[in-house]
C-alpha cells in the first residue's frame, strides 16, 4: 500500500490539477510534499522500532497513513491536499522504516529469511508496478479521490491484522539509544537532500540554490557522523556501517534504483507519449515485469541464496537488469510494444527479481534483533535517495536532449524517443557501475553466514 502511493498518484495528477487548479509549478509538490519526510524520517523511524518495539512503530505508522489518506481524499483546495500529503509521508516512513526489520525478526533460520524477504521484494515492487494501472482505473472509473480512498479499508484491516497477529515486543528501550541531537541532525539532513534532488526539476545543478542546499545536507550528515562517533547511545550503532556488506548492498541498491527509474518513469512516458498508450494500457503493458519479479523473488531465489549466497545471486541479477535497460536503449519512435519494449522488459524483471531479495538479505547481515529496525530504515533510506536522485537526473537529461533534437527539426516523437533513449542508456550505467562495485564484495563474508546459521538448530537438536 506505502510503495503503490508513490506511483499512483502520478497517473492523476492531471484531473487532480483540473479540479483543486494547482499551478503547473506547484503540481510536483504533489509527490514531493511525501517524498520529503517519507525520505528524511525513515532512518530515524527505523531507530524508534528497535527502542520502543517495532509493533508499536509499525501500527502507529499504519494509522497515521490511514488517517491522512482519507484526508488526501476529501481535499478541497491544494493546500489541504499538500498538508495531507506530508503527513500521509510521516505515516509511509514510520511504516516501512520497520518491516524489513520485523522480517528478520520474524524468519531467523536462513531458509525462512530467505523466502520471506522474497516475499518482501515482491511486494515493494509489485507494489510500484500496480500502482500506474490501479491509478488509472480508478481516475478514469471513478475519480482521482479514490486513489487515496482505496487506502482506508486496506490501512484499517492491516493494523488490526497487525495487533492480532505480531507478537508483542518492549523494545531494548528509550535510554538505549535516544540520541535527540543525533535525531534532529540526521532527520534535518535527510530532508534537505530529498528536497534539494527534487528541486532540480526548477532549479539547475549548478544553481546557487541548489549547491546552497546541497551544501548544508553535507554538513549535517558530517556533524551526524561526528556525534554518532562521540555519543555514549548511538543512534545509528556504527558497527552497521563498519561490514563491508551492508555498506556495498546500501551503495548497489542507490545506484541500482536511480538506473531503474529511467524504466520505471521514463518508459511509461515512452509507452504513453510515443506509442500512444492509455494510462490502463500503459500499466498493463509494464505488469510482464512484476509478473517476473513474483515469480523470482518468490520462487527461484530464496533457495538460490540459500544454497549460493547472495552476492553469488546478485551479479547475475545486476547483469540482466544492465542489459534490459541498455535494450531499452535502442527503442525506436516507430516501435512496437511487443518487439522492441517486451523483449527488454522480461530480463530487467527477472534481474530485479534476483537483486532485490539478495540486496536486502545483504544489507540485513549485521542486524541484531536490537537494531534490525535502524538496518532496515538505512535499507529503505538508500532507496529512496536512489529513487530521487535518479528520477531529477534522468528526467532532466531526457528533457534536455529532447529540446535539443526539437532544436534541430526532429519531430516530436523522435526527439522524445532520443530523450529517453539517452536516459535508459545512462540508467544502464549506473546499474553497471554497481555491478563493478558487487564484484568487489568479499565472497566468504556473503556466505560464510549460512553454513554458520545452518547449524545452530543442529547444536540446539544436539543439545536437547
Amino acid at each position: 500500500m506505502v510503495i503503490l502511493d508513490g506511483t499512483i498518484v502520478n497517473v492523476a495528477l492531471p484531473s487532480i490539477q483540473r479540479d483543486l487548479g494547482f499551478s503547473s509549478s506547484d503540481l510536483a509538490w504533489v509527490v514531493n510534499a511525501y517524498l520529503v519526510p517519507f525520505g528524511g524520517l525513515l532512518l530515524l523511524s527505523g531507530r524508534l522500532g528497535d527502542l520502543i518495539g517495532r509493533k508499536r512503530v509499525f501500527i502507529a505508522g499504519l494509522s497515521i497513513f490511514t488517517t491522512a489518506s482519507f484526508l488526501c481524499g476529501v481535499s478541497q483546495d491544494p493546500a489541504m491536499l499538500l498538508a495531507a500529503r506530508f503527513v500521509q509521508g510521516i505515516g509511509g516512513a514510520v511504516t516501512s522504516a520497520v518491516t524489513l526489520g520485523m522480517v528478520v525478526t520474524l524468519f531467523p533460520r536462513p531458509k525462512e529469511r530467505a523466502k520471506a524477504i522474497g516475499v518482501y521484494s515482491f511486494v515493494q515492487s509489485a507494489g510500484g508496478s500496480m500502482g500506474l494501472l490501479a491509478g488509472g482505473a480508478l481516475t478514469q472509473t471513478i475519480s482521482w479521490h479514490w486513489i487515496f480512498f482505496v487506502n482506508v479499508p486496506i490501512g484499517i484491516m492491516a493494523a488490526l491484522s497487525a495487533g492480532r497477529v505480531l507478537a508483542s515486543e518492549h523494545g531494548v528501550g528509550l535510554g538505549k539509544g535516544t540520541d535527540v541531537v543525533g535525531a534532529l541532525l540526521v532527520t534535518s539532513a535527510l530532508m534537505l537532500s530529498v528536497y534539494t534532488i527534487v528541486e532540480t526539476t526548477n532549479y539547475s545543478w549548478t544553481s546557487a540554490h541548489t549547491l546552497g542546499f546541497g551544501a548544508a545536507a553535507l554538513a549535517l550528515l558530517v556533524a551526524f557522523a561526528a556525534r554518532q562517533a562521540k555519543a555514549a547511545h548511538p543512534l545509528l550503532p556504527l558497527r552497521l556501517v563498519r561490514s563491508r556488506d551492508v555498506t556495498g548492498a546500501m551503495g548497489i541498491q542507490a545506484l541500482m534504483v536511480a538506473g531503474m527509474f529511467s524504466f520505471q518513469f521514463l518508459c511509461v512516458l515512452y509507452l504513453q507519449k510515443v506509442l500512444g498508450f492509455d494510462e490502463i494500457h500503459t500499466g498493463l503493458g509494464i505488469f510482464p515485469v512484476s509478473v517476473a519479479i513474483g515469480t523470482l523473488s518468490l520462487g527461484l531465489s530464496p533457495r538460490l541464496i540459500a544454497r549460493f549466497g547472495p552476492r553469488a545471486v546478485l551479479l547475475p541479477g545486476l547483469s540482466l537488469i544492465t542489459a534490459g535497460l541498455a535494450a531499452l536503449g535502442r527503442v525506436p519512435a516507430g516501435g512496437s510494444y511487443a518487439v522492441d519494449v517486451l523483449p527488454a522488459l522480461l530480463p530487467l524483471g527477472i534481474g530485479f527479481g534476483l537483486a532485490m531479495p539478495s540486496l536486502a538479505t545483504l544489507a540485513m547481515s549485521a542486524a541484531t534483533p536490537h537494531d534490525s529496525g535502524i538496518a532496515s530504515g538505512m535499507f529503505n533510506t538508500m532507496q529512496q535517495i536512489g529513487s530521487a536522485f535518479g528520477l531529477a537526473v534522468l528526467s532532466t537529461l531526457a528533457t534536455s536532449h529532447t529540446d535539443a533534437l526539437l532544436g534541430d527539426g526532429a519531430s516530436t516523437a523522435s526527439a522524445l524517443t532520443g530523450g529517453y533513449q539517452l536516459a535508459f542508456r545512462i540508467g544502464s550505467g549506473l546499474v553497471g557501475v554497481a555491478l563493478l562495485l558487487a564484484v568487489t564484495l568479499p565472497r566468504a563474508s556473503a556466505t560464510a553466514q549460512r553454513p554458520a546459521a545452518e547449524k545452530k538448530p543442529v547444536a540446539e537438536n544436539a543439545a536437547r
